[in-house]
């Protein structure tokens, strides 16, 4: 499982859930979601939708989150405008978590830690 919470959408946090979607596409062992954490009052159902459109998102729920701080258990980075968790089974296997936009590095970083999930 991969697991991206946002607290916003941009440029780069829409190549890196393109690119985890066609990894499911590869292979359908693999499940992700995003959960993007707005901050109180905000909306961002039409952020969500330009991603998906954009990028042709077919494999990855969008979702948003109710809590700024994320869901309780799962311990998103407070600091952190993305943090991503992958796991499998009940053991985590990567924690990401970035200050500022995602880098090219960074997406690169993330992907290339998929095959930990997968036993690969």
């Amino acid at each position: 499982m991969v697991c991206v919470f946002a607290r916003k959408t941009s440029e780069p946090l829409t190549s890196l859930v393109k690119q985890i979607d066609s990894k499911i596409g590869e292979n359908r062992k693999l499940k992700s979601f995003v959960v993007l954490i707005p901050k109180k009052g905000e909306n961002p159902t039409d952020d969500l939708k330009k991603v998906a459109t954009t990028a042709g998102i077919t494999h990855v729920p969008l979702t948003i989150g109710e809590s700024p701080d994320g869901p309780p258990d799962y311990e998103v980075a407070p600091n952190a405008d993305v943090t991503v968790l992958m796991w499998s089974g009940h053991k985590v296997k990567a924690n990401h978590a970035f200050k500022g936009e995602l880098t090219e590095e960074n997406i690169k970083a993330i992907v290339a830690d998929v095959p930990k999930i997968l036993g690969n």
